[in-house]
């Protein structure tokens, strides 16, 4: 990756992270760990990955992107709204009553969501019907699922994963945010799903390890998958929840919990530096 793209990408994931609070603040709710940990991911598959445009949502040759833990909504929204699909004054809207952006992901209520989530576990069931359907009608199009590493403790996910190579789906590719930490714990104290690469590769997946934060690997990772034929893949990244705000960081406490007025001062602060220092660079 070139150094242009590299800073731009990294400008766009700070932004991001500064939506993230904006939204989680303003609304006084919300899950902003695990939004934060995934941002780097979204920065990367909506601003070089994806066949997307926010003019024509429903364009039935685009790429789909199905946000399995749901709950992660602030983060796809960040995406979405810097990418354009709507005005990024709705994020100061978040999880108000009647506005278009509720506490999980609407397909019917917001542009460029691919599909409704928040039980967690359905994603990749959603998201391998997505990709046979591609197959079923000769369309060349990929399908993105990202999942939360205590996610995975569903056995649903297990079952849909073994239907997609079972199908042969090399149009799927399966994320997981593997930031070891859920709403109780760490993922080992709550129902250990270790060893997470192991278990996708058993399950018929390519199978690539990466540092979540890195696009360099990112990169990699996805260019991978897409050379890989007659098997998804799945990319189990290792991440920081809260990346991005020092107080936030590999703290299970930011799980599902909003700053206050001097805590999204001080994480603001603190992202605007790191703008700051990337733009300069």
């Amino acid at each position: 990756m070139n150094a242009t793209t590299k800073k731009q990408l990294n400008i766009t994931a700070t932004k991001l992270r500064m939506l993230i609070v904006e939204g989680t603040h303003a609304a006084k709710s919300g899950h902003p760990g695990g939004s934060m940990s995934a941002a780097d991911m979204l920065a990367y598959l909506y601003n070089v990955e994806m066949n997307v445009n926010p003019a024509d949502p429903h364009d039935p040759n685009r790429d789909r992107f199905v946000l399995s833990k749901g709950h992660a909504a602030p983060a796809l929204y960040a995406a979405l709204a810097d990418k354009g699909y709507f005005p990024v004054e709705e994020i100061g809207k978040l999880r108000h009553l009647g506005a278009m952006l509720q506490g999980h992901p609407d397909m019917k209520g917001t542009p460029g969501v691919d599909m409704s989530t928040g039980s967690l576990g359905q994603g990749v069931s959603a998201a391998a019907g997505m990709a046979l359907a591609a197959k079923m009608t000769g369309r060349d199009y990929r399908v993105y699922a990202l999942l939360g590493d205590g996610e995975i403790e569903e056995g649903q996910v297990w079952e849909a994963t073994m239907f997609a190579a079972a199908k042969k789906l090399d149009n799927l590719v399966i994320i997981v945010d593997n930031n070891n930490l859920q709403i109780d714990g760490t993922i080992e104290e709550v129902n250990s799903p270790y060893p997470i690469p192991e278990k996708f590769a058993a399950f018929g997946c390519n199978t690539i390890v990466i540092d979540g934060h890195d696009f360099d690997q990112i990169e990699a990772a996805l260019n991978n998958a897409k050379e890989v034929k007659g098997k998804p893949t799945a990319i189990v990244m290792t991440t920081v929840k809260g990346k991005g705000v020092s107080f936030m960081e590999n703290s299970v406490g930011w799980h599902g919990v909003a700053p206050n007025d001097e805590q999204y001062e001080a994480a603001m602060s603190e992202l605007n530096a790191t703008l700051t220092a990337y733009e300069e660079a």
